[in-house]
């Protein structure tokens, strides 16, 4: 017996004229035959059967396999299912599929990651493209499956860390990582999963921990949430979300805010001990330490980032010989790894932090910056591109090469409880402490965050804490309102 379905039943149209009726032939002439073997190397196992007359086949690997299909087939015709004449295939599977065609996509996180990582490559630094890559990877650990044999957290994150790369898209994952990329690409859950509440307060806990279980800090914490939000914006946009499954949700645990800490920052001997500490380190072995002497200076008495400093050119330097001097800062070289940049190279090139790529910013310098740095050109010169500050074969200065000099230097400058201690721990805290000594100088907020390159917003929530002599001013204040002054 066969019969038609018709998909569109409106009897009339505009203008008068019939429309085509979309139909689907189903009939209940149906015949399965048995497995039958062919000379196919990839498929020797074949199933064959009839609809209203027609033959349909399917061939597999295995004689498992086409026993198992062919017994789903005969279950179907024993229970009197119709088929499809043109698949041959049982009326439910026709739906199931059409079904699923029409249903919104639903790709696993590993899919996802790598597909949203591309669409933003192009458009984005080479440090916010490892930030997100970050942000994935450390999602990713709440969106694996339950097992066994799921590879160890640290694993998890390097794998996804190396697959979100687009160049690594169409190549085998290194050896020792093989096995974790293999189990995340078919055991990763699909994105919505990200409904369950269970697996987004899972993901929260990954964004606010580290692997350790210790809360991370404030800025880690923001950059993984704000790589997340950028992410589900995407979905959205995409239709594989309706909404941000984040929204609303707070940070589990422990909140770290990112005001400086007090602690770190260096007084006017210490910082000048520090500099003179930082010229006697490799003193024997081509001057490592002196050649970065006006590079800690520069953070030290002009605020400069250290990717600033490092991308820091002779010509953007006016340094007369007596008084004020300026810098107008230009582009950052900031250390990212080779295979976030699309040079290929660790550093990659880029204008100023949160500012258009032509923008400048001059920063007034005082005299003993002035002095330092035209003393640092006169011994070493230049790099062969104009760059002030370079390592000893004359290249980019690298994160490893200051660092290696700065924990050589802190031990020589400071006593033992000092060194032990946050002062200066890091050459970032030279940053901190100048603008530190601008805004206790009675410098307007709005030009040390002009000079900073920062918004007076941060300056404000991350200094306010560093700041002397509040507490005496705004105690002189309450006397006076209440009428004391005169006890």
């Amino acid at each position: 017996m066969t019969y038609r379905k018709n998909s569109n039943a409106q009897g009339a149209r505009e203008g008068g004229r019939p429309a085509v009726a979309e139909e689907s032939a189903l009939s209940t002439d149906v015949r399965v035959w048995k497995v039958n073997q062919v000379r196919s190397k990839r498929a020797p196992y074949q199933v064959r059967w009839t609809v209203a007359g027609k033959v349909k086949s399917a061939s597999f690997a295995t004689v498992a396999l086409a026993e198992s299909r062919r017994s789903e087939l005969w279950q179907a015709m024993r229970k009197g299912e119709a088929f499809d004449v043109n698949s041959g295939l049982p009326e439910s599977e026709v739906r199931a599929a059409a079904a699923k065609k029409n249903a919104k996509p639903d790709p696993t996180w590993w899919e996802f990651s790598r597909e949203y990582l591309a669409s933003r490559w192009r458009t984005s630094a080479a440090k916010t493209r490892e930030g997100l890559a970050d942000s994935l990877a450390t999602v990713a650990l709440a969106m694996m499956e339950d097992g066994k044999k799921a590879p160890p957290p640290e694993e998890a994150r390097l794998a996804v860390r190396w697959g979100v790369v687009p160049a690594h898209k169409d190549e085998d994952p290194p050896s020792d990582l093989a096995a974790a990329c293999t189990w995340l690409q078919y055991r990763s859950l699909p994105l919505s999963a990200l409904t369950d509440p269970k697996v987004i307060r899972d993901v929260q806990y990954r964004l606010s921990f580290k692997l350790d279980n210790t809360p991370a800090a404030g800025e880690t914490y923001k950059r993984r949430r704000r790589g997340f939000n950028t992410a589900m914006e995407y979905a959205i946009e995409c239709g594989y979300l309706d909404a941000n499954p984040l929204a609303g949700m707070k940070r589990a645990g422990v909140t770290r805010g990112d005001a400086v800490d007090p602690r770190v920052l260096v007084n006017t001997v210490q910082g000048a001990q520090l500099l003179t500490a930082v010229s006697y380190v490799g003193s024997l072995h081509r001057n490592r330490g002196r050649r970065l002497l006006a590079f800690f200076a520069c953070q030290l008495y002009a605020a400069m980032r250290p990717a600033e400093a490092v991308g820091l050119r002779e010509r953007d330097c006016y340094l007369p010989e007596t008084g004020w001097g300026t810098l107008t800062l230009r582009e950052t070289r900031p250390v990212s790894g080779k295979k976030w940049t699309d040079s290929g190279k660790r550093h990659d090139k880029r204008g100023l932090k949160s500012r258009e790529v032509k923008t400048d910013r001059p920063v007034p310098i005082p005299p003993l910056l002035v002095a330092i740095l035209r003393e640092h050109i006169r011994e070493f010169g230049t790099a062969k591109d104009g760059r002030v500050f370079a390592n000893e074969r004359g290249e980019v200065l690298g994160t490893s090469s200051y660092w290696r000099v700065w924990q050589e230097a802190r031990p020589i400058a400071l006593p033992p409880e000092k060194a032990d201690s946050p002062l200066a721990r890091r050459p970032y805290d030279f940053r901190h402490t100048c603008i530190t000594n601008w805004l206790n100088a009675g410098v307007p907020v709005a030009e040390v965050a002009r000079r900073a390159g920062n918004s007076p917003e941060v300056i404000h929530r991350r200094y306010e804490g560093c700041i002397d002599g509040h507490e005496e001013v705004n105690n002189k204040k309450i006397e006076v309102a209440m009428g004391w002054g005169g006890e």
